[in-house]
């Protein structure tokens, strides 16, 4: 029954919060499609500094060493970039090729056959196309960004966000197992904790996804559903391992919110660096701040319900031990006051029997 009520509550939470996102973004607020990447900047940012990282940090665990895999996952997701980079680079150089040839052919083909005015307009107006292949080819493969550099940066910022979807997925799957096995309502509550602040977070999971997919918002749907389809992984995973694995969490956490950030800083805050009026800065402004806002609120009132108590509370044997350790003191102060007492007694009669001995 436990094991049913995790499958279920991960799912709804991992799932359920991107389908409700995908609503929102394409829905509801559809309308303001300008501004969602200034939201999406916004809300991964929170995620990554107000959520995760001090998360990761109340559990104990050295800041050091924490700052530490922050820092290699920041450079991973960097070489990620790289690499990204350099596939893309020799896939279209190799489309450019078939282009230039296909261009060709079809220039000799326009001038072997002179004699129809309309298929040697139509083919001369293909071949003015062909001609200006890099161009052309810049706009039809226009999912993959405005220019080259632009186009590595939406696939590798759309790889690093899934990667580190899937790891924070991983991580709050975890979570809600621990709460499930504490407590039935426990889990619940943390399951709810989770789909609440994860709603925010996956619209800017959206919006970079549904970018670097060529503005294809079924892609971008499944991908992210594919992330938070991780819940459910790790809510299986921590009901068998919850204990092994939960002093991996932190680093999870924060290798989960080095991602988020290296996209926000490094994919989307530079496309928002434009030169532009006073009121499009301000609405920038404004909608980036609204998704800190929005995310922190919703990470604060997940953890203020209780959303991941079971997660601290796993160091409750260590807490008990503590205050096993702290209960025994005034016990021993009780029996040293009484060994105290008992020697002051026994001195007392050994110097009456001295002042009664002849």
């Amino acid at each position: 029954m436990i094991f049913l009520s995790i499958i279920a509550a991960t799912l709804l939470a991992g799932i359920g919060s991107v389908w409700l996102a995908s609503f929102l973004s394409f829905g509801v607020l559809a309308r303001y499609a300008q501004h969602m990447l200034s939201l999406a900047a916004g809300a991964l940012l929170a995620t990554a500094f107000m959520h995760l990282l001090p998360e990761a940090f109340e559990s104990g665990e050295a800041v050091h060493r924490l700052f530490t895999v922050f820092l290699l996952g920041l450079v991973f997701f960097f070489l990620l970039d790289k690499a990204e980079l350099w596939h893309h680079s020799h896939e279209h150089g190799q489309l450019d090729e078939v282009l230039q040839a296909e261009a060709e052919s079809l220039e000799q083909a326009r001038e072997q056959v002179p004699g129809a005015h309309a298929a040697a307009h139509a083919d001369g107006a293909h071949a003015h196309h062909g001609h200006d292949h890099g161009a052309h080819a810049h706009d039809h493969h226009r999912p993959h960004g405005h220019s080259h550099g632009h186009a590595h940066t939406h696939r590798s910022g759309g790889w690093a966000v899934l990667f580190g979807d899937g790891l924070h997925a991983f991580g709050d799957g975890i979570l809600i197992a621990s709460a499930f096995l504490a407590d039935m309502h426990l889990g619940i509550v943390a399951a709810l904790a989770v789909l609440a602040h994860e709603v925010p977070h996956h619209m800017g999971d959206i919006v970079v996804l549904r970018q670097s997919s060529g503005n294809n918002q079924r892609k971008a749907l499944v991908k992210v559903s594919m992330a938070g389809a991780m819940t459910a992984a790790g809510g299986v995973i921590g009901y068998v391992l919850v204990d092994q694995l939960h002093d991996w969490l932190p680093y999870f956490l924060v290798v989960a919110s080095s991602s988020f950030a290296y996209v926000a800083l490094a994919d989307l805050i530079p496309q928002l660096q434009k030169r532009l009026s006073a009121r499009q800065t301000t609405a920038q402004v404004a909608w980036l701040a609204a998704g800190i806002v929005i995310v922190t609120l919703a990470s604060g009132l997940a953890h203020s319900h209780g959303g991941h108590d079971h997660a601290h509370g796993q160091s409750e044997p260590g807490t008990q031990a503590h205050d096993h350790r702290g209960a025994a003191l005034p016990g021993e102060g009780q029996h040293a006051d009484e060994d105290h007492d008992h020697h002051h007694d026994h001195e007392g009669g050994g110097r009456d029997q001295g002042k009664s001995a002849p």
